[in-house]
């Protein structure tokens, strides 16, 4: 039986710029394009929702909605930046990670050994850790496979934590709206209901035959997925290029005595996080980074072979050096190189001209 995790972050662009602007939060806001210019919203807050904003709306119209809406301009680079930050966490208890977006991603913990094993912990541990050190909020599911992961994960938005232990899934799946299956559109959906198909206790009274026969190949998987059943594995590539550990403080860093001793409190961290890699993993530099209070940022790099403290310290010293004002986020981190990909696919030796190769 597998464990699967699903991540999905709680309106992802807003949460970042509500993040990093206290002003915006309580009140609705969108991420998206100007009106003037016949933009479009990429994602909203919870409370741009409630006026009926919704994503890939325009920007025009969503005014109209909420004539108090603050439009935000993406910035991607910033997105990108957390969502690696984000990845880096997963990456603390699995490598077995299949991203579907920057906010979402499935987990396979199957053989993961953190909290004793359990699913349900490891979600409430990343999802408690993204919101300490990343200031967001994670919603997340947690189920024997990627279907009901998925479903999950969305049960109780916001920043909510569902779980479907393998002996509810029955239950749990007879009583699922068939709307809630990815795949099955506003279309779809009216068609099913105009059958007085409703849920997947509905779909289990036509056979597979009679399904494809309605449906075409999607009725294959309607089949399945009416009685819980998904054997798509997380697809994930196993490798990493990098860890870091970052935090971003409630009060700025004034002094360089204050860097360096949030320094050497997040170095203990990464030199957790390393040793839970085991020797797949070789350190080829070492990374510093600062963001000042009015959100700039600097890095320092510098070749390193183990990711000393001393190393940080120098890096620490050169960022002060080149700017000491108030920071509001430090972060220290490594960058990797994968040996066991290095050493590329093992091969058979090949049999000498006129030798057979051996069947033992």
């Amino acid at each position: 039986m597998r464990k699967i995790i699903h991540c999905d972050c709680d309106c992802f662009y807003a949460s970042v710029e509500m993040r990093d602007d206290p002003n915006l939060r309580g009140r609705p806001i969108a991420v998206g394009g100007s009106s003037d210019r016949r933009g479009v919203i990429s994602t909203c807050n919870y409370e741009a929702r409630s006026f009926g904003v919704r994503s890939a709306m325009p920007t025009s119209q969503a005014k109209k909605l909420c004539p108090d809406l603050i439009v935000v301009p993406g910035n991607m680079k910033k997105y990108r930046e957390v969502s690696a930050q984000i990845r880096e966490i997963f990456l603390t208890f699995t490598d077995i990670i299949e991203p579907l977006s920057l906010d979402e991603a499935f987990l396979d913990v199957s053989d993961s050994t953190h909290c004793n094993g359990s699913a349900t912990l490891i979600a409430r541990e990343i999802r408690a850790q993204v919101q300490k050190e990343l200031g967001i909020t994670i919603s997340a599911g947690v189920a024997p496979n990627k279907f009901l992961a998925k479903i999950a994960s969305d049960w109780q938005k916001p920043d909510g934590l569902t779980v479907i232990h393998p002996n509810a899934v029955e239950d749990f799946v007879l009583r699922l709206p068939v709307k809630k299956i990815h795949g099955v559109g506003r279309v779809t959906a009216e068609k099913m209901h105009r059958e007085g198909i409703h849920s997947c206790s509905d779909l289990r009274r036509f056979t597979l035959v009679e399904l494809v026969q309605k449906y075409g190949k999607f009725g294959n998987r309607l089949y399945y997925l009416a009685r819980g059943e998904d054997d798509r594995p997380v697809n994930g590539d196993g490798s990493r290029k990098s860890v870091s550990v970052e935090h971003t403080f409630s009060e700025d860093l004034k002094s360089r005595e204050d860097w360096q001793e949030q320094m050497t409190s997040l170095y203990g961290r990464l030199q957790e996080r390393l040793e839970n890699l085991g020797d797949r993993y070789e350190i080829s530099s070492a990374i510093l980074k600062v963001k000042y209070a009015d959100f700039s940022q600097s890095t320092q790099e510098r070749a390193s072979r183990a990711g000393r403290i001393s190393e940080f310290k120098q890096l620490l010293q050169q960022c002060w050096d080149k700017r000491s004002d108030p920071i509001r986020l430090l972060g220290v981190g490594v960058k990797l190189k994968d040996l066991r990909a290095e050493l590329g696919p093992e091969q058979l030796p090949l049999p000498f001209r006129g030798e057979r190769p051996s069947t033992t």
